[in-house]
C-alpha cells in the first residue's frame, strides 16, 4: 500500500469515526440534518438567482452548454454514421 493510500486509508477512518460521534446523539443527528438542509435550499437560491442572472445578460447557462455538447455528440455519430454509408455506396 502506498503512502498515499495509507494517508486516504486513515483519513476515511477518521472521518468515520467523526460522523459516528456526531450521529450518536440524535438531537445532534437532527440539526446537522437541518443545517444540511438549510444549505441544499441556499444552493438552490442561488442557482437560481444565477441562472436569472446570467439569462438576463444572455449568458449560457452551464446547462445549456451540457444540453450544446451532448447535440454535437449526437451530430458527430451521426454525420460518422452518414460517411460510413457514403463510403459504402462509393465501393
Amino acid at each position: 500500500m502506498s503512502i498515499t493510500e495509507k494517508i486516504k486509508a486513515e483519513a476515511m477512518g477518521l472521518s468515520q469515526k467523526a460522523m459516528e460521534k456526531i450521529f450518536a446523539d440524535e438531537r445532534r443527528a437532527q440539526r446537522v440534518a437541518e443545517v444540511i438542509g438549510t444549505v441544499q435550499r441556499g444552493k438552490a437560491a442561488l442557482d437560481k438567482t444565477q441562472r436569472a442572472v446570467m439569462n438576463q445578460l444572455n449568458f449560457a447557462s452551464r446547462q445549456d452548454f451540457k444540453d450544446l455538447g451532448k447535440q454535437l455528440s449526437a451530430l458527430k455519430r451521426r454525420v460518422k454514421e452518414l460517411e460510413s454509408k457514403l463510403d459504402g455506396l462509393k465501393h
